[in-house]
């Protein structure tokens, strides 16, 4: 029997009564399955004796030893009174502060022989511990005569996750009881071959060693035996989703000196190109990178397979009868200004020349409009009939717009969630991109690839097999981690653009602690004395007396009056109106602004190759992404830029390390990583996908190369 069969309650074991049951249902623990896969968070090593002396001098903030109570105390008044339990162990002295525990004066009377498990720390100049266990030895006797004897009860203990009435003692005996009962005779979950290959435990040792190991290297060995069987079986689902739905691996760049992205020679990427594409690449006044070069190829030949032009399909090639024209399903990750906008053109391009449709998504209707900006001066002359497509529209455009849409004379439409709203119907929507990914849903992804299923051709010629699903192309300026790559995107290919456009220089970034703004603002003012131009952001848009955060509206006017009155201040932020931060915007990208005061809303979708300068004040505020996104909005031209990060004094701990890791470093792929680390994978995907990362004992932060050793194991399982 495998283990997720054991679905006996756990109401079957002794002592579990309706209380207890309800206790295990708040860590969702019904079953004999779920309690055995319910691991340790950690371990205690109890296996080696820590005197009280050992502990002080190397600071370990932990004992394990044989004491003898020497006294008792009571500290506090009335019913608040507690016991205070003074053990010796002959190197030193101990106090046991029993809170809520009054009975241990008469379970550990003075005198008695314990062994003593504690964690420590110096209190008023006292060694103490609120945290302890204790157990008797002998009522009574020479503690001297039990040196060199071993501390009772020396061994690994595991520490599990806990809710308010479940002790890690009930927890220990519970799954002891489940594992004697229903152990005998549990069947491998994994192949036999790939146990061998890896060297791992079988599923019934892997359980016992997990939860009863008898060292710390066992422990080790059995959760990685079952972090590698988790991470296995979750790679292979991904691996048969995307050879059900693309007819092919997805394909993903692991950093282990391996590419699954090969360099594409320029003379196949010549070969590739369509008509307008040629065209376009004609009319560009700089070379494209060689990473944009082989993404464009790539997603050529995805687009190719959707359209029945390609080479024959995994699936196909195993002897099945495909029902589908397989489509595309990529997420380019690059660093800001790495030309990730341009290489999603030439992708809409390859679509527009075979006749469909695409529609490119952006998150704010200042980036859907740059978008549109930019398509329209790169695309109309060469044909292509764009759009711009946002709620605002008003009515009598809107319909018209609409009309045209769903006629086929549209071929690009650009803009924020309207794309997908209730009453927009396309002609043929093949390719949906959605720019800045992370800030969309999975349901708001499915809605817009919706609006291609029921577009009018979909409904007419692909009604029938081979039906054609609608190709997705995400973009992410914020580079994602590998391990998340590998997971919550593990069933897409993830092209990843690294190469920067020739003559970009890095920007510097400096540290400043608030009160040496003045440093920053005379820095900020030769910038501007030599013709270029500067952004500062806040955290706030008006100020409050609640709280101490610079507010964008306050900062406006001293910087505008005190700080730069020879220049052109303007501030912009979410609450101004959509039109006049437009104006605000290309007043600023003509230079008759100097220093653009703002809040996060010039994140993404501002250009100006002008601007040299990003100042960002209790910069401590802001995630590592935001931040990273903030400076990219300089060192968009030739000229050297700068990022003044200004952060308050008492940082905490991880608003040291995000000052640190920005001040060493300007890859967004290291700081990406890095965020991963601080934050975690929940925080990073948004809580609409945090499920889809909730393993029962694989870590993605800390078990990355057995993530990749199963990932290859589970798609050549599924390849042959």
């Amino acid at each position: 029997m495998h283990l997720s069969e054991l679905n006996n309650s756990i109401s079957s074991l002794p002592g579990i009564g309706s209380a207890k049951q309800s206790l295990f249902a708040r860590l969702n623990i019904f079953t004999i399955s779920d309690l055995l896969q319910f691991y340790p968070r950690t371990y205690e090593d109890r296996t080696q004796k820590i005197s009280i002396a050992s502990s002080i001098q190397n600071n370990t903030g932990k004992i394990h030893t044989i004491a003898q109570i020497v006294s008792h105390e009571w500290f506090g008044y009335g019913r608040m009174k507690t016991l205070k339990l003074i053990a010796s162990d002959g190197t030193g002295t101990v106090e046991l502060a029993a809170f809520g525990r009054p009975f241990m004066e008469k379970t550990h009377p003075v005198g008695q022989i314990v062994a003593v498990s504690a964690k420590c720390e110096f209190k008023f100049g006292k060694y103490q511990s609120t945290s302890f266990e204790l157990e008797k030895i002998t009522d009574g006797g020479n503690l001297a005569s039990f040196e060199g004897i071993p501390v009772p009860n020396s061994m690994v203990f595991p520490v599990y996750p806990l809710t308010e009435g479940l002790t890690n003692k009930i927890m220990t005996k519970t799954i002891q009881a489940a594992f004697n009962q229903f152990s005998l005779g549990l069947e491998n979950d994994l192949p036999s071959e790939i146990i061998q290959k890896r060297n791992l435990l079988s599923k019934k040792d892997a359980l016992r060693s997990v939860h009863f190991p008898k060292t710390l290297s066992e422990a080790i060995g059995a959760r990685n035996t079952l972090v590698f069987e988790e991470l296995f079986f979750f790679q292979k689902t991904l691996a048969e989703q995307a050879i059900a739905h693309r007819g092919k691996l997805p394909s993903i760049e692991i950093n282990t000196g391996e590419s699954l992205q090969p360099q594409i020679s320029e003379e196949d990427f010549m070969k590739s190109l369509s008509t307008r594409q040629k065209q376009l690449l004609e009319r560009l006044p700089y070379s494209l990178t060689a990473d944009q070069m082989t993404v464009i190829k790539l997603m050529n030949d995805d687009i190719d397979r959707n359209y029945g032009f390609a080479e024959k399909s995994v699936a196909e090639t195993a002897g099945t009868t495909a029902k589908q024209r397989f489509s595309m399903r990529t997420l380019l990750q690059g660093d800001v200004g790495s030309g990730k906008t341009l290489v999603s053109f030439f992708a809409s391009l390859r679509v527009i020349d075979y006749g469909g449709q695409v529609a490119l998504m952006a998150p704010t209707e200042l980036l859907s409009r740059q978008h549109a900006e930019n398509a329209a001066k790169q695309l109309e002359v060469l044909g292509v009939n764009v759009a711009y497509l946002t709620g605002n529209i008003k009515t009598k455009g809107r319909d018209n717009l609409l009309n045209a849409l769903k006629k086929g004379e549209i071929n690009l439409v650009i803009g924020t969630h309207a794309l997908f709203s209730k009453n927009v119907q396309y002609h043929d929507l093949a390719l949906a991109i959605i720019d800045e990914q992370h800030r969309f849903g999975v349901m708001q992804r499915s809605a817009i690839l919706d609006k291609g299923r029921t577009s009018v051709v979909a409904q007419d010629k692909y009604a029938q097999p081979p039906f054609r699903e609608p190709n997705l192309l995400m973009m992410s300026a914020t580079p994602i981690p590998q391990t998340l790559a590998l997971t919550v995107f593990g069933d897409l290919d993830v092209r990843t653009i690294h190469t920067m456009p020739q003559g970009r220089k890095p920007i510097i970034t400096h540290l400043s602690r608030a009160g040496n703004e003045r440093n920053a603002y005379e820095a900020v003012r030769k910038e501007l004395s030599a013709g270029h131009q500067a952004y500062f952001v806040y955290p706030a848009i008006e100020g409050s007396e609640e709280t101490s955060l610079k507010s964008a509206e306050e900062m406006y006017t001293f910087l505008q009056t005190q700080v730069y009155p020879n220049f052109k201040c303007a501030l912009i932020h979410s609450k101004i109106a959509e039109e006049e931060q437009n104006k605000i915007l290309e007043d600023f990208r003509l230079n008759k602004i100097q220093v653009l005061v703002a809040t996060t809303v010039v994140e993404v979708g501002v250009d100006v190759p002008n601007a040299t300068c990003m100042v960002i004040e209790q910069a401590d505020r802001f995630g590592l992404a935001a931040l990273h996104q903030l400076r990219g909005r300089v060192g968009r031209g030739k000229d050297q830029s700068y990022c003044f990060l200004i952060y308050r004094e008492n940082l905490t701990e991880t608003g040291r390390e995000r000052m640190k890791v920005l001040h060493q470093t300007t890859d967004g792929f290291k700081i990406a990583e890095e965020d991963l680390r601080l934050r975690g994978p929940g925080e990073i995907t948004g809580t609409a996908q945090s499920g889809d990362l909730e393993f029962k004992i694989a870590n993605l932060a800390r078990d990355m190369k057995i993530m990749i050793e199963a990932r290859k194991m589970a798609f050549g399982c599924v390849e042959r």
